[in-house]
């Protein structure tokens, strides 16, 4: 099985704390803007309009960050926390929050040491329903813990549960706890579908003003939806990339989507790295669909190992038969694809990203996307002009302009 061969070392920088964003800007729009088309320049991002060609398509990450973090305390007063990544059963999100009485997900499972056995339960009131509600551990699984929660009031859902008791999970390098700007600044004007336990944060900084002056330029906009996984945050720990194992995320395409990206291809902007995952596994998808492949998944090695000989417009089009035979308008799969350098993108043309944590497989798509170790360029100027890193920090603009319909 191909791989790349690529040391993890080479994707490290030095980023001072003082660096990092701790908290968003008064206004999402003020973050400033570095844009990468052959040499580097500034702005900010209220203009990214002017930097976005006429006729084209801008994607967007729509999925919803939940209040996944919910405390329990011990008779003795240690406290427990409950970080929900997934459903686990039922496994559809969507059944999953609106389940009553009980269902099972996948958590991780802070101060699990004071927890040793038996269920932990408190009581909670929604609007003017009360009930108590349970946890209790299941099993180990990998590297968290399946857990079940029941409780006693058949007219509460999960969701309201944990809209009511949970709490923002804001990354673990901001040091500090969830706050109450967390609620509205860690989601994007446009979430809709919830299910994400991370922010698509490249969205954090447009406002409804700019994506109606994109629109008004004659730009396109649509939306994928991709459920952000703790294992975002996951950095990658061996010397070589290739034994890294990529995080599996869920995501869902609408076929008008779909129409849209053969109506542009070649001229699509994505915003953030999650965007970029789901699009660039739908060009994958097709390809194991034209190629007689029955998985309806994208592998972490896939593109290094399918045949990529394909337009994007084939299997595009081949995408649309599938729904048509399965008679559905919505694409539902899931990925665990691994972009790194050596990856020829399919689907994207320009990104709008953050700046990301080094060592990390975000960085690696950045240095994917960029080409030839630009993404050092990038990083040195930035840090030497005053951006702001990781999920609450300023934007960037990138071109590739390695793109093709064939490699």
């Amino acid at each position: 099985m191909n791989k790349p061969n690529i040391n993890i070392s080479e994707f490290n920088y030095f980023l001072p704390e003082e660096k990092i964003a701790k908290y968003p800007l008064s206004n999402r729009h003020d973050s400033k803007l570095l844009i990468y088309k052959n040499s580097i320049s500034e702005d900010h991002f209220h203009n990214i309009a002017n930097y976005l060609p006429q006729n084209s398509l801008v994607v967007f990450n729509n999925t919803k960050v939940i209040q996944a973090r919910m405390q329990f305390q011990k008779e003795t007063g240690a406290k427990v926390e409950i970080f929900c990544l997934e459903p686990h059963e039922p496994s559809d999100i969507n059944l999953s929050f609106q389940s009553t009485e009980t269902c099972i997900w996948k958590c991780i499972v802070g101060n699990s040491k004071k927890w040793k056995n038996g269920e932990l339960s408190k009581q909670v009131t929604i609007g003017k329903k009360s009930t108590n509600i349970s946890i209790d551990r299941m099993s180990i699984h990998e590297d968290a813990q399946i857990i079940k929660f029941e409780w006693d009031n058949k007219q509460i859902t999960f969701s309201e549960i944990l809209e009511e008791t949970g709490k923002i999970p804001i990354p673990p390098y901001l040091n500090r706890s969830t706050e109450e700007i967390d609620l509205t600044r860690y989601q994007t004007v446009y979430s809709n579908h919830k299910g994400s336990v991370a922010a698509p944060t490249a969205g954090l900084h447009f406002t409804n003003d700019i994506i109606d002056t994109i629109r008004k330029k004659s730009i396109e906009t649509t939306n994928v939806t991709l459920h952000v996984g703790a294992g975002t945050f996951k950095p990658v720990k061996s010397e070589k990339v290739a034994e890294h194992e990529m995080h599996i995320e869920h995501f869902f395409v609408e076929e008008k989507t779909i129409d849209l990206l053969i109506k542009h291809h070649n001229n699509i902007t994505s915003t953030g790295t999650t965007t970029v995952r789901t699009l660039e596994s739908l060009y994958w998808l097709g390809v194991k669909q034209l190629s007689g492949i029955d998985e309806f998944y994208v592998n972490q090695w896939d593109a290094y190992n399918l045949p990529s000989h394909y337009t994007t417009e084939q299997a595009l089009l081949k995408l649309k038969d599938y729904l048509k035979q399965n008679k559905t308008n919505i694409l539902e799969s899931h990925t665990g694809i691994m972009i790194a350098p050596g990856y020829i993108f399919k689907v994207v043309n320009r990104l709008i990203t953050n700046f990301h944590q080094p060592n990390s497989t975000l960085l690696l798509l950045i240095a994917a996307f960029t080409g030839s170790n630009k993404w050092k360029d990038i990083y040195d100027y930035a840090l030497k002009h005053k951006f702001r890193f990781l999920s609450y920090g300023d934007s960037s603009l990138l071109f590739n302009n390695q793109l093709s319909e064939t490699i």
